[in-house]
């Protein structure tokens, strides 16, 4: 759930940009050990989606399907060559099935917490969500699309990670779905992934042909969602700060928040620079930035504000071209109804083919619910080549 607790986060950001110096750089994920992971020394040579390595593997508990894991090149933020990772799960059976990219919550800062690890470790929260694809004959592709630094937080990089994964699965021969029509789909921090990948393909993957989008929950204006944060205690600020942590790793130079953290917030962030969702939640439980960093400063830099619209949907000029099915709680206090639905309707009068349902809900998960029996109707309507409707 990063959109519950990214408002928080970026309350750090903010702090952490005026108090006073500890001259620490940023702390990343330890690597992973497998090899597999290691990218090669000529990654920047290749092209955004041309595969590294493929592999077999064993799908676990997920019965019915066959697994691959593709490694391939994709691109941060900065412009610089990354390695990716997806991890693709095939219904046993099924000849050309459709292909869906599923953009799963991560709400963690170790690479143990990403989908090509957390699918069979337990920590994948909608593990049985992502495999509803599945039970319709499709196979279903979970990208790792917070790059190998767990960059927590960062809308932009997950659009073209996810974009990334997509081509790469296509273009690896051993699965057999170079010709099969694609989807992409996700909820929350998912949604935002997807609602970014959405947005760039038409200049960042043009030669990509995308059949349906669907997104919920999706955090469109990063700084309309911090603006609306005091400093008190919260429940949830172990992800809030993991969500700080992963901003600072994607843009190091401009939002340098280790080097003003004090010395409870350094050593708050050496202990969860590896943790997944259930540690961060119990260990940040009722912490504050007030604790971490010297100063109440909010939102006062120009260059936090930079940063947080070059991440947020609201403020992007791109617009989606294939099909989009956008879902979202009228009452949704963690993901701002409004700064969806202008979205939404900027991409209506660009003439892109988009439908926006409206659920009267508050609860953010319950809209999730709400929706996505909805939304994947819509995916299989696409699938099938029906007339593309739309609210516009």
């Amino acid at each position: 759930m990063l959109t519950r607790f990214l408002t928080l986060a970026l309350s750090i950001v903010a702090v952490g940009l005026f108090a006073a110096p500890s001259n620490a750089s940023p702390l990343y994920p330890e690597p992973d050990p497998d090899p597999f992971y290691t990218a090669p020394t000529d990654l920047p040579r290749l092209a955004p989606g041309d595969v590294v390595r493929t592999r077999k593997i064993d799908t676990g508990p997920y019965v019915g399907t066959e697994g691959w894991q593709v490694a391939f090149r994709s691109t941060n933020s900065s412009g610089n060559a990354i390695m990716g990772i997806t991890t693709v799960l095939m219904p046993i059976g099924v000849r050309n099935p459709p292909l869906v990219s599923y953009q799963a919550l991560i709400n963690s800062l170790g690479s143990q917490c990403n989908p090509s690890r957390s699918l069979f470790n337990g920590e994948l929260q909608d593990a049985a969500g992502a495999m509803l694809p599945i039970g319709r004959g499709w196979a279903v592709s979970l990208p790792d699309y917070l790059g190998p630094n767990v960059a927590y937080g960062a809308g932009k990089l997950s659009g073209m990670v996810t974009l990334d994964s997509v081509k790469a699965v296509q273009r690896a021969s051993e699965l057999g779905l170079g010709t099969s029509p694609v989807a992409i789909a996700g909820y929350s921090g998912g949604g935002m992934a997807t609602g970014w990948a959405a947005a760039l393909q038409p200049t960042y993957a043009p030669d990509l042909k995308i059949a349906a989008i669907v997104a919920g929950g999706i955090p469109a204006d990063l700084e309309q969602m911090a603006l609306g944060l005091g400093f008190e205690p919260h429940p949830g600020f172990g992800l809030a700060f993991a969500a700080a942590m992963g901003l600072e790793r994607e843009y190091p130079q401009r939002l340098p928040i280790s080097d003003q953290l004090n010395e409870n917030g350094l050593w708050f962030r050496e202990f969860t620079h590896d943790a997944c969702r259930r540690f961060l939640l119990f260990h940040g439980a009722f912490r504050s930035a007030d604790q971490l960093a010297a100063s109440k400063s909010l939102m006062d830099s120009p260059v936090a504000r930079e940063v947080l619209h070059e991440n947020s949907l609201r403020f992007f000029d791109g617009v989606p071209t294939a099909p989009t099915y956008i879902w979202q709680g009228r009452y949704d206090t963690l993901t701002p109804y409004n700064s969806v639905a202008e979205t939404a309707d900027r991409y209506c009068r660009a003439g892109a083919p988009v439908k926006l349902v409206t659920y009267d809900i508050a609860e953010h998960m319950t809209a999730a619910a709400a929706g996505f029996a909805e939304a994947w109707n819509y995916v299989e309507s696409r699938f099938r080549n029906e007339p593309v409707p739309t609210s516009c």
